[in-house]
C-alpha cells in the first residue's frame, strides 16, 4: 500500500512539472480578437454543407388584402422562379387570399424557409417584388414593426408616422428610431447619435472605450401649454351645514293649493296651461310670417347742395371768348403781333438805305 501511494505522488509531481514546462500563450489585445478584417464576407451556404437535405417538411402561410390580388397575380411567376432556385415551392390561393411557401426534398438550406416566409410577408404589406426578393440574400434582413396600436389618437399617429417617411417614400430602418418616433421623440435626435457612433467606430483607439461622453444627451421638453377646459367649475365655499332638502311634488302642490283640488279641476288646469302655450307659439309663428310683408324703411332723399358763389361760372366771360375765337381766322396774328412785325420791317428798310 505504501509503495502504491508513493507511485501516485510521483505521477502527480510529474504532471505538475509537465504543465509548468508548457509554453504560456502570448497575451493578446481583446480588441484585436473582436475586430473583423475589412472586406471579409461569410461564405455562402452550399449543398456540400448539407448533402443529405432536411428530414421534415416546413411551411408558412400568410394572408394578403384584396387590393394586392392584382399585383400578386402578375408577379407570382417571378416569385416562384426566385424560390425554385432554392428548391422552395410557393402557392397563391386567390379564393382564401393567402400565400404559402414550403420546403421540398431537394432543399438543403435550413434557413431558406424563414427567408421565404419574410418574402411573402413583405409582398402582403405592399412592398414591391424587386425590393422584397432581396430578402433571399444572406446579407439582407427585414424587420416588420407594428405601429398601429402605439398611438391612440389618429391625428397624432398620422403626424408621427409622417416623420418616418423619407425621400421617395423610403422609411427609416432602425427599430429604436421608429419606436421613439411614435413616442413623440423626433428621429433627428437618434439619427444624430447614430452618425456620431459611425464616426467614433472609425477610430481604432476609441473602439474599446465607452462612448457615453461623446453622445449627446437630449432632454424631453413639453413645449405645448396645457389646454384649459371650456367649462371651468368654480368651487363653492365650504359650509359645515348640509344643503337644504329639495321640496317634493306634494310640498309644491300644498304651497300653490293644488293639493286640495279635485282630479277634474287639476285636469282642467293642465288643459288651460297647454292651450296657453299653444296660443303663444301660434302668435309667435304668425309674427314671423308677417315679417315678410312689412316694407323696409326707405332712406331719406338727400337734396343737392346749392353751388357756392366762389365756384359759379361766369357765362358772360365765356361768351366773349367764344366770339373772339370765331372772329379770329385760323393762323391769323393778333393785333400786338402785327405791330411788332411792322416795326421789324421798318428797321430792316432803314438798314438797307
Amino acid at each position: 500500500m505504501a509503495s502504491s501511494k508513493q507511485d501516485g505522488q510521483a505521477a502527480a509531481s510529474r504532471k505538475s512539472e509537465f504543465r509548468s514546462q508548457k509554453p504560456k500563450p502570448e497575451s493578446r489585445d481583446e480588441s484585436e480578437l473582436l475586430t473583423v478584417p475589412d472586406g471579409w464576407k461569410e461564405p455562402a451556404f452550399s449543398k456540400e454543407d448539407n448533402p443529405r437535405g432536411l428530414l421534415e417538411e416546413s411551411s408558412f402561410a400568410t394572408l394578403f388584402p384584396k387590393y394586392r390580388e392584382a399585383y400578386l397575380k402578375e408577379c407570382w411567376p417571378l416569385v416562384q422562379k426566385a424560390l425554385s432556385e432554392h428548391h422552395v415551392n410557393a402557392t397563391l390561393d386567390l379564393i382564401e387570399g393567402s400565400m404559402t411557401v414550403c420546403t421540398t426534398k431537394k432543399t438543403f438550406d435550413p434557413y431558406i424557409i424563414i427567408r421565404a416566409r419574410d418574402l411573402i410577408k413583405l409582398l402582403a404589406r405592399s412592398v414591391s417584388f424587386e425590393q422584397a426578393v432581396r430578402i433571399l440574400q444572406d446579407d439582407v434582413a427585414c424587420d416588420i414593426i407594428k405601429i398601429g396600436s402605439l398611438v391612440r389618437n389618429k391625428e397624432r399617429f398620422v403626424k408621427r408616422r409622417q416623420r418616418l417617411i423619407g425621400p421617395k417614400g423610403s422609411t427609416l430602418k432602425v427599430r429604436k428610431v421608429v419606436l421613439d418616433t411614435m413616442k413623440n421623440i423626433h428621429p433627428i435626435y437618434n439619427i444624430k447619435t447614430l452618425m456620431i457612433k459611425r464616426e467614433l467606430a472609425k477610430d481604432s483607439e476609441l473602439r474599446s472605450q465607452s462612448w457615453e461622453r461623446f453622445l449627446p444627451q437630449f432632454k424631453h421638453k413639453n413645449v405645448n401649454k396645457r389646454k384649459e377646459p371650456k367649462k371651468k367649475t368654480v368651487k363653492k365655499e365650504y359650509t359645515p351645514f348640509p344643503p337644504p332638502q329639495p321640496e317634493s311634488q306634494i310640498d309644491k302642490e300644498l304651497a300653490t293649493g293644488e293639493y286640495f283640488l279635485k282630479a277634474s279641476q287639476k285636469r282642467r288646469q293642465k288643459m288651460e296651461a297647454i292651450k296657453a302655450k299653444q296660443a303663444e307659439a301660434l302668435s309667435r309663428r304668425q309674427e314671423e310670417r308677417n315679417k315678410a310683408f312689412i316694407p323696409p324703411k326707405e332712406k331719406p332723399v338727400v337734396k343737392p347742395k346749392e353751388a357756392s358763389t366762389e365756384t359759379k361760372i361766369d357765362v358772360a366771360a365765356i361768351k366773349e371768348k367764344v366770339k373772339k375765337a370765331k372772329s379770329k381766322k385760323l393762323g391769323a396774328l393778333t393785333a400786338e403781333e402785327v405791330k411788332l412785325k411792322m416795326e421789324a420791317d421798318e428797321k430792316k428798310k432803314k438798314k438797307k438805305k
